[in-house]
Protein backbone atom coordinates (compact mmCIF):
# COMPACT_ATOMS: atom_id res chain seq x y z
CA UNK A 1 0.00 0.00 0.00
CA UNK A 2 1.08 3.56 -0.61
CA UNK A 3 1.82 5.92 2.21
CA UNK A 4 -0.38 8.96 2.66
CA UNK A 5 0.51 11.75 0.27
CA UNK A 6 0.11 15.47 0.78
CA UNK A 7 1.62 18.21 -1.37
CA UNK A 8 0.78 21.66 -0.16
CA UNK A 9 1.85 24.95 -1.72
CA UNK A 10 2.89 27.13 1.20
CA UNK A 11 5.38 29.83 0.28
CA UNK A 12 6.46 32.76 2.40
CA UNK A 13 6.41 35.31 -0.42
CA UNK A 14 4.66 36.09 -3.67
CA UNK A 15 7.01 37.87 -6.06
CA UNK A 16 6.94 38.85 -9.72
CA UNK A 17 9.59 39.23 -12.40
CA UNK A 18 9.99 42.99 -11.87
CA UNK A 19 10.96 42.40 -8.24
CA UNK A 20 13.86 40.13 -9.19
CA UNK A 21 15.06 42.41 -11.99
CA UNK A 22 15.02 45.37 -9.60
CA UNK A 23 16.99 43.42 -6.98
CA UNK A 24 19.53 42.34 -9.61
CA UNK A 25 20.01 45.94 -10.72
CA UNK A 26 20.50 47.16 -7.15
CA UNK A 27 22.97 44.42 -6.26
CA UNK A 28 24.98 44.22 -9.48
CA UNK A 29 28.64 45.17 -8.80
CA UNK A 30 29.17 45.72 -12.53
CA UNK A 31 26.51 48.45 -12.73
CA UNK A 32 27.95 50.04 -9.58
CA UNK A 33 31.37 49.92 -11.23
CA UNK A 34 30.05 51.78 -14.26
CA UNK A 35 28.58 54.50 -12.02
CA UNK A 36 31.92 54.88 -10.25
CA UNK A 37 33.72 55.09 -13.59
CA UNK A 38 31.51 58.00 -14.63
CA UNK A 39 32.23 59.81 -11.36
CA UNK A 40 35.95 59.14 -11.75
CA UNK A 41 35.91 60.51 -15.30
CA UNK A 42 34.18 63.66 -14.08
CA UNK A 43 37.07 64.17 -11.65
CA UNK A 44 39.50 63.71 -14.54
CA UNK A 45 37.62 66.44 -16.41
CA UNK A 46 38.06 68.80 -13.47
CA UNK A 47 41.72 67.82 -13.21
CA UNK A 48 42.33 68.73 -16.87
CA UNK A 49 40.87 72.16 -16.27
CA UNK A 50 43.01 72.56 -13.17
CA UNK A 51 46.22 71.70 -15.07
CA UNK A 52 45.83 74.78 -17.29
CA UNK A 53 45.19 77.16 -14.44
CA UNK A 54 48.10 78.98 -12.75
CA UNK A 55 50.26 76.58 -10.75
CA UNK A 56 51.73 78.17 -7.62
CA UNK A 57 54.67 76.59 -5.80
CA UNK A 58 56.88 77.70 -2.95
CA UNK A 59 60.57 76.72 -3.06
CA UNK A 60 63.48 77.12 -0.71
CA UNK A 61 67.09 76.09 -1.52
CA UNK A 62 69.77 76.78 1.05
CA UNK A 63 73.39 75.69 1.09
CA UNK A 64 76.84 76.76 2.34
CA UNK A 65 80.13 75.77 0.67
CA UNK A 66 83.05 76.70 3.00
CA UNK A 67 86.70 77.04 1.97
CA UNK A 68 89.28 75.85 4.56
CA UNK A 69 92.96 76.62 4.06
CA UNK A 70 92.32 77.15 0.39
CA UNK A 71 90.49 73.87 -0.02
CA UNK A 72 86.86 73.85 -1.14
CA UNK A 73 84.55 74.36 -4.10
CA UNK A 74 85.45 77.06 -6.56
CA UNK A 75 83.96 80.26 -5.16
CA UNK A 76 83.27 81.50 -8.66
CA UNK A 77 80.89 78.57 -9.10
CA UNK A 78 79.29 78.31 -5.68
CA UNK A 79 79.46 81.93 -4.49
CA UNK A 80 80.16 80.35 -1.13
CA UNK A 81 76.51 80.10 -0.14
CA UNK A 82 72.97 80.50 -1.42
CA UNK A 83 69.74 81.20 0.40
CA UNK A 84 66.51 80.99 -1.59
CA UNK A 85 62.89 81.46 -0.56
CA UNK A 86 60.60 82.04 -3.51
CA UNK A 87 57.01 81.73 -4.66
CA UNK A 88 56.69 80.78 -8.33
CA UNK A 89 53.70 80.95 -10.65
CA UNK A 90 53.64 78.84 -13.80
CA UNK A 91 50.89 78.65 -16.42
CA UNK A 92 50.66 76.83 -19.71
CA UNK A 93 48.82 78.78 -22.40
CA UNK A 94 46.41 76.57 -24.37
CA UNK A 95 43.80 77.37 -26.96
CA UNK A 96 40.12 76.95 -26.16
CA UNK A 97 39.78 74.42 -29.00
CA UNK A 98 42.59 72.30 -27.56
CA UNK A 99 41.03 72.35 -24.10
CA UNK A 100 37.59 71.47 -25.48
CA UNK A 101 39.11 68.56 -27.41
CA UNK A 102 40.63 67.13 -24.23
CA UNK A 103 37.38 67.60 -22.34
CA UNK A 104 35.49 65.95 -25.22
CA UNK A 105 37.69 62.91 -24.73
CA UNK A 106 36.39 62.60 -21.16
CA UNK A 107 32.78 63.14 -22.27
CA UNK A 108 33.11 60.42 -24.89
CA UNK A 109 34.52 58.06 -22.27
CA UNK A 110 31.48 58.75 -20.11
CA UNK A 111 29.16 58.16 -23.05
CA UNK A 112 30.89 54.85 -23.73
CA UNK A 113 30.63 53.83 -20.07
CA UNK A 114 26.96 54.86 -19.96
CA UNK A 115 26.22 52.91 -23.13
CA UNK A 116 28.02 49.85 -21.78
CA UNK A 117 25.98 50.17 -18.59
CA UNK A 118 22.72 50.17 -20.57
CA UNK A 119 23.80 47.10 -22.55
CA UNK A 120 24.78 45.37 -19.32
CA UNK A 121 21.36 46.18 -17.89
CA UNK A 122 19.75 44.54 -20.93
CA UNK A 123 21.94 41.49 -20.53
CA UNK A 124 21.09 41.30 -16.84
CA UNK A 125 17.35 41.59 -17.58
CA UNK A 126 17.59 38.83 -20.17
CA UNK A 127 19.49 36.54 -17.80
CA UNK A 128 17.15 37.12 -14.86
CA UNK A 129 14.05 36.77 -17.05
CA UNK A 130 15.31 33.50 -18.54
CA UNK A 131 15.98 32.05 -15.09
CA UNK A 132 12.64 33.32 -13.78
CA UNK A 133 10.86 31.58 -16.67
CA UNK A 134 12.65 28.32 -15.85
CA UNK A 135 11.62 28.50 -12.19
CA UNK A 136 8.07 29.51 -13.12
CA UNK A 137 7.87 26.56 -15.52
CA UNK A 138 8.79 24.17 -12.71
CA UNK A 139 6.21 25.78 -10.45
CA UNK A 140 3.51 25.35 -13.10
CA UNK A 141 4.52 21.75 -13.57
CA UNK A 142 4.30 21.22 -9.81
CA UNK A 143 0.78 22.64 -9.76
CA UNK A 144 -0.32 20.50 -12.68
CA UNK A 145 1.21 17.34 -11.21
CA UNK A 146 -0.40 18.13 -7.87
CA UNK A 147 -3.79 18.38 -9.56
CA UNK A 148 -3.27 15.04 -11.29
CA UNK A 149 -2.32 13.41 -8.00
CA UNK A 150 -5.46 14.78 -6.38
CA UNK A 151 -7.56 13.40 -9.23
CA UNK A 152 -5.95 9.96 -9.04
CA UNK A 153 -6.31 9.81 -5.27
CA UNK A 154 -10.07 10.33 -5.62
CA UNK A 155 -10.26 7.65 -8.31
CA UNK A 156 -8.13 5.32 -6.17
CA UNK A 157 -10.77 5.34 -3.41
CA UNK A 158 -13.49 4.36 -5.88
CA UNK A 159 -11.28 1.78 -7.61
CA UNK A 160 -10.40 0.15 -4.30
CA UNK A 161 -14.07 -0.29 -3.46
CA UNK A 162 -14.76 -1.75 -6.90
CA UNK A 163 -11.81 -4.11 -6.55
CA UNK A 164 -13.10 -5.32 -3.18
CA UNK A 165 -16.44 -6.12 -4.89
CA UNK A 166 -14.51 -7.99 -7.63
CA UNK A 167 -15.53 -5.52 -10.34
CA UNK A 168 -11.83 -5.04 -11.09
CA UNK A 169 -9.04 -7.52 -10.60
CA UNK A 170 -6.30 -6.97 -8.02
CA UNK A 171 -3.70 -6.64 -10.78
CA UNK A 172 -5.62 -3.76 -12.36
CA UNK A 173 -5.81 -2.03 -9.00
CA UNK A 174 -2.04 -2.44 -8.55
CA UNK A 175 -1.47 -1.05 -12.05
CA UNK A 176 -3.46 2.02 -11.07
CA UNK A 177 -1.45 2.41 -7.85
CA UNK A 178 1.77 2.27 -9.86
CA UNK A 179 0.50 5.11 -12.05
CA UNK A 180 -0.37 7.13 -8.95
CA UNK A 181 3.02 6.46 -7.43
CA UNK A 182 4.72 7.56 -10.64
CA UNK A 183 2.98 10.94 -10.47
CA UNK A 184 4.02 11.34 -6.85
CA UNK A 185 7.63 10.70 -7.86
CA UNK A 186 7.25 13.16 -10.72
CA UNK A 187 6.08 15.77 -8.26
CA UNK A 188 9.13 15.24 -6.06
CA UNK A 189 11.41 15.52 -9.07
CA UNK A 190 9.80 18.73 -10.34
CA UNK A 191 9.80 20.16 -6.82
CA UNK A 192 13.55 19.53 -6.58
CA UNK A 193 14.08 21.20 -9.97
CA UNK A 194 12.06 24.22 -8.82
CA UNK A 195 14.09 24.55 -5.63
CA UNK A 196 17.32 24.48 -7.60
CA UNK A 197 16.17 26.96 -10.24
CA UNK A 198 14.69 29.24 -7.60
CA UNK A 199 17.95 29.16 -5.62
CA UNK A 200 19.86 30.03 -8.79
CA UNK A 201 17.46 32.92 -9.46
CA UNK A 202 18.18 34.34 -6.00
CA UNK A 203 21.90 33.82 -6.56
CA UNK A 204 21.87 35.74 -9.84
CA UNK A 205 19.93 38.59 -8.19
CA UNK A 206 22.20 38.75 -5.14
CA UNK A 207 19.33 37.79 -2.81
CA UNK A 208 20.42 35.93 0.31
CA UNK A 209 16.91 35.08 1.55
CA UNK A 210 16.45 31.32 1.25
CA UNK A 211 12.70 31.25 1.99
CA UNK A 212 10.74 29.77 -0.90
CA UNK A 213 8.37 32.02 -2.81
CA UNK A 214 5.63 31.45 -5.32
CA UNK A 215 6.20 33.17 -8.64
CA UNK A 216 3.61 35.15 -10.53
CA UNK A 217 3.16 34.78 -14.26
CA UNK A 218 6.17 36.39 -16.00
CA UNK A 219 3.98 38.81 -17.94
CA UNK A 220 6.50 39.00 -20.79
CA UNK A 221 5.13 40.57 -23.95
CA UNK A 222 6.76 41.26 -27.28
CA UNK A 223 8.04 44.86 -27.39
CA UNK A 224 8.67 46.95 -30.47
CA UNK A 225 12.32 47.41 -31.38
CA UNK A 226 13.88 50.85 -31.90
CA UNK A 227 15.52 52.01 -35.09
CA UNK A 228 19.10 50.83 -35.44
CA UNK A 229 20.43 54.37 -35.13
CA UNK A 230 18.66 54.73 -31.76
CA UNK A 231 19.68 51.33 -30.38
CA UNK A 232 22.32 51.18 -27.65
CA UNK A 233 23.88 48.22 -29.46
CA UNK A 234 24.59 50.36 -32.51
CA UNK A 235 25.28 53.53 -30.55
CA UNK A 236 28.52 52.01 -29.32
CA UNK A 237 29.89 52.06 -32.88
CA UNK A 238 29.01 55.75 -33.20
CA UNK A 239 30.81 56.51 -29.93
CA UNK A 240 33.85 54.55 -31.11
CA UNK A 241 33.91 56.61 -34.32
CA UNK A 242 33.73 59.88 -32.38
CA UNK A 243 36.51 58.70 -30.07
CA UNK A 244 38.75 58.02 -33.07
CA UNK A 245 38.04 61.48 -34.48
CA UNK A 246 38.79 62.95 -31.08
CA UNK A 247 42.07 61.04 -30.92
CA UNK A 248 43.02 62.48 -34.32
CA UNK A 249 42.35 65.99 -33.03
CA UNK A 250 44.46 65.31 -29.93
CA UNK A 251 47.35 64.25 -32.16
CA UNK A 252 46.95 67.43 -34.20
CA UNK A 253 46.97 69.70 -31.13
CA UNK A 254 49.99 67.90 -29.68
CA UNK A 255 52.02 69.30 -32.60
CA UNK A 256 50.85 72.87 -32.15
CA UNK A 257 53.33 75.42 -30.64
CA UNK A 258 53.25 75.37 -26.83
CA UNK A 259 53.66 78.54 -24.78
CA UNK A 260 54.40 78.57 -21.08
CA UNK A 261 54.66 81.71 -18.93
CA UNK A 262 56.10 81.92 -15.45
CA UNK A 263 56.96 84.40 -12.72
CA UNK A 264 58.47 84.19 -9.28
CA UNK A 265 59.24 86.47 -6.38
CA UNK A 266 60.99 86.18 -3.04
CA UNK A 267 64.48 86.14 -1.63
CA UNK A 268 67.58 84.94 -3.52
CA UNK A 269 71.03 85.68 -2.14
CA UNK A 270 74.59 84.37 -1.99
CA UNK A 271 75.00 86.22 1.32
CA UNK A 272 78.16 87.80 -0.13
CA UNK A 273 77.08 91.43 -0.55
CA UNK A 274 74.21 93.36 1.00
CA UNK A 275 72.06 90.24 1.60
CA UNK A 276 69.26 92.31 3.07
CA UNK A 277 68.70 93.86 -0.37
CA UNK A 278 68.34 90.56 -2.28
CA UNK A 279 64.54 90.55 -2.42
CA UNK A 280 63.18 90.62 -5.98
CA UNK A 281 61.10 89.03 -8.70
CA UNK A 282 61.43 87.65 -12.24
CA UNK A 283 59.21 86.70 -15.14
CA UNK A 284 59.59 84.99 -18.48
CA UNK A 285 58.11 82.58 -20.98
CA UNK A 286 59.10 79.52 -22.97
CA UNK A 287 57.96 78.54 -26.45
CA UNK A 288 58.18 75.09 -28.04
CA UNK A 289 57.59 74.79 -31.80
CA UNK A 290 57.61 71.22 -33.18
CA UNK A 291 59.64 71.06 -36.38
CA UNK A 292 60.50 67.44 -37.12
CA UNK A 293 59.66 64.22 -35.26
CA UNK A 294 60.64 61.49 -37.71
CA UNK A 295 57.12 61.27 -39.23
CA UNK A 296 55.61 60.11 -35.93
CA UNK A 297 52.50 62.23 -36.47
CA UNK A 298 51.82 60.58 -39.83
CA UNK A 299 52.26 57.15 -38.29
CA UNK A 300 49.73 57.99 -35.56
CA UNK A 301 47.25 59.17 -38.20
CA UNK A 302 47.73 55.90 -40.10
CA UNK A 303 47.06 53.86 -36.94
CA UNK A 304 43.82 55.76 -36.39
CA UNK A 305 42.80 55.13 -40.00
CA UNK A 306 43.34 51.39 -39.52
CA UNK A 307 41.35 51.51 -36.27
CA UNK A 308 38.45 53.17 -38.10
CA UNK A 309 38.49 50.44 -40.76
CA UNK A 310 38.37 47.81 -38.00
CA UNK A 311 35.44 49.58 -36.34
CA UNK A 312 33.57 49.74 -39.64
CA UNK A 313 34.14 46.01 -40.27
CA UNK A 314 32.79 45.10 -36.85
CA UNK A 315 29.74 47.32 -37.38
CA UNK A 316 28.93 45.76 -40.77
CA UNK A 317 29.28 42.24 -39.40
CA UNK A 318 27.19 43.04 -36.32
CA UNK A 319 24.44 44.52 -38.51
CA UNK A 320 24.24 41.32 -40.55
CA UNK A 321 24.13 39.17 -37.45
CA UNK A 322 21.54 41.45 -35.86
CA UNK A 323 19.13 41.15 -38.79
CA UNK A 324 19.73 37.43 -39.20
CA UNK A 325 19.19 36.66 -35.53
CA UNK A 326 15.99 38.69 -35.25
CA UNK A 327 14.54 37.09 -38.37
CA UNK A 328 15.34 33.65 -37.00
CA UNK A 329 13.77 34.44 -33.62
CA UNK A 330 10.61 35.78 -35.24
CA UNK A 331 10.28 32.60 -37.31
CA UNK A 332 10.68 30.49 -34.17
CA UNK A 333 8.09 32.59 -32.38
CA UNK A 334 5.57 32.15 -35.19
CA UNK A 335 6.22 28.40 -35.11
CA UNK A 336 5.52 28.15 -31.37
CA UNK A 337 2.29 30.14 -31.73
CA UNK A 338 1.03 27.86 -34.49
CA UNK A 339 2.06 24.72 -32.59
CA UNK A 340 0.31 25.96 -29.44
CA UNK A 341 -3.05 25.91 -31.21
CA UNK A 342 -2.61 22.25 -32.17
CA UNK A 343 -1.44 21.28 -28.69
CA UNK A 344 -4.46 23.02 -27.13
CA UNK A 345 -6.74 20.89 -29.28
CA UNK A 346 -4.87 17.75 -28.21
CA UNK A 347 -5.18 18.74 -24.54
CA UNK A 348 -8.92 19.29 -24.94
CA UNK A 349 -9.44 15.88 -26.56
CA UNK A 350 -7.27 14.11 -23.99
CA UNK A 351 -9.03 15.83 -21.10
CA UNK A 352 -12.42 14.82 -22.45
CA UNK A 353 -11.24 11.23 -22.80
CA UNK A 354 -10.01 11.24 -19.18
CA UNK A 355 -13.41 12.43 -17.93
CA UNK A 356 -15.28 9.80 -19.94
CA UNK A 357 -12.98 7.02 -18.72
CA UNK A 358 -13.32 8.23 -15.14
CA UNK A 359 -17.12 7.93 -15.34
CA UNK A 360 -16.86 4.50 -16.97
CA UNK A 361 -14.41 3.33 -14.34
CA UNK A 362 -16.94 4.06 -11.60
CA UNK A 363 -19.26 1.51 -13.19
CA UNK A 364 -16.50 -0.95 -14.12
CA UNK A 365 -17.00 -0.43 -17.87
CA UNK A 366 -13.43 0.55 -18.78
CA UNK A 367 -10.15 -1.29 -18.51
CA UNK A 368 -7.58 0.27 -16.20
CA UNK A 369 -4.97 -0.12 -18.91
CA UNK A 370 -7.11 2.05 -21.23
CA UNK A 371 -7.53 4.62 -18.46
CA UNK A 372 -3.74 4.73 -17.91
CA UNK A 373 -3.15 5.16 -21.64
CA UNK A 374 -5.62 8.05 -21.77
CA UNK A 375 -4.00 9.57 -18.68
CA UNK A 376 -0.52 9.36 -20.22
CA UNK A 377 -1.79 10.99 -23.41
CA UNK A 378 -3.22 13.82 -21.37
CA UNK A 379 0.01 14.22 -19.37
CA UNK A 380 2.11 14.29 -22.52
CA UNK A 381 -0.14 16.88 -24.13
CA UNK A 382 -0.04 19.10 -21.03
CA UNK A 383 3.72 18.74 -20.84
CA UNK A 384 4.09 19.75 -24.48
CA UNK A 385 1.78 22.72 -23.87
CA UNK A 386 3.85 23.87 -20.88
CA UNK A 387 7.16 23.45 -22.71
CA UNK A 388 5.87 25.21 -25.81
CA UNK A 389 4.66 28.15 -23.72
CA UNK A 390 8.03 28.35 -21.94
CA UNK A 391 9.80 28.25 -25.30
CA UNK A 392 7.57 31.07 -26.54
CA UNK A 393 8.40 33.20 -23.48
CA UNK A 394 12.10 32.53 -23.85
CA UNK A 395 12.02 33.58 -27.51
CA UNK A 396 10.16 36.79 -26.62
CA UNK A 397 12.76 37.40 -23.92
CA UNK A 398 15.52 37.01 -26.52
CA UNK A 399 13.81 39.47 -28.89
CA UNK A 400 13.12 42.01 -26.12
CA UNK A 401 16.83 42.02 -25.31
CA UNK A 402 17.31 44.22 -28.38
CA UNK A 403 14.51 46.68 -27.54
CA UNK A 404 16.68 49.40 -26.03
Amino acid sequence: MLTAWTCQFSFAQNNNLDFYIEQAMLNSPLLKDYKNQVQSNMLDSQRIRAVYRPQVNGTSVNYYAPTVNGYGYDFAVTNGAQVTAQVGVNMQIISKENLNTQLSSIRLQNQAVGNNARMSEQELKRTISAQYIMAYSDLQQMQFTNDIIGLLQKEEVILKQLTERNVYRQTEYLTFLIALRQQQLNYRQVNLAFRNNYALLNYLCGITDTAAATLKEPGIHLNSLPEQSASVFFHQFLIDSLKLLNSRDLVTFSYKPRLNVYADGGYLSSMAYLPYKNFGLSAGFSLIVPIYDGHQRKLQYNKLTIAEQTRSNYKDFFTKQYDQQLNQLRQQLNGTVELQKEINEQVTYSESLIKVNARLMETGDVRIADYIIALNSYLNAKYLLTQNNITRLQIINQINYWNR
